[in-house]
């Protein structure tokens, strides 16, 4: 039996889910998102408490909803990274105990609601913000928005 039918029998993988906040039905396939390891939904970008220790384990038993509250950029330290860039990732917060999760953007999360909740968190302040800032992530800020048109909609 090969590696990924064991895991999907022991029910590590599954192939899609139904987010808890808009109730779509959600691919987690690769060749969709773009990224190995999804639990947000491309459409409403909420997300699902499942990761304890590192994108991909599934250990958390947490499980609630987790509310996408802003953008911030995953500092690179390779050389072909541009001056000032980095990777865009989607800043969430669970509803139940407070933790603050930073997850890639995927290949089909809605470009239009990716900028909805940037343009939300420059209206807010909170402590999630500081706890970004405390590690590698940088938060956006309302300097940021020609990093993100171009990530998202290829502006210059």
């Amino acid at each position: 039996m090969s590696r990924r039918a064991t895991l999907y029998k022991k029910g590590m993988l599954a192939s899609s889910f139904q987010c808890l906040h808009c109730h779509y039905h959600v691919s987690t396939e690769p060749l969709y998102a773009g990224v190995q390891n999804r639990n947000h939904c491309p459409y409403c970008l909420w997300s699902r408490h499942v990761d304890w220790k590192e994108a991909g384990d599934r250990l958390a038993v947490c499980r609630a909803e987790m509310q996408p509250v802003g953008l911030a950029v995953k500092l690179r330290r390779k050389k072909y990274a541009l001056e000032g860039g980095g990777e865009l990732m989607l800043v969430h917060l669970c509803r139940e105990c407070g933790k603050v999760s930073i997850n890639r953007l995927a290949a089909d999360d809605d470009p239009e609601k990716v900028l909805e909740i940037f343009e939300r968190s420059l209206d807010q302040s909170g402590s999630h913000l500081l706890q970004v800032e405390l590690g590698e992530i940088a938060p956006l800020q309302r300097s940021g928005i020609k990093l993100v048109e171009v990530q998202l909609f290829g502006k210059q």
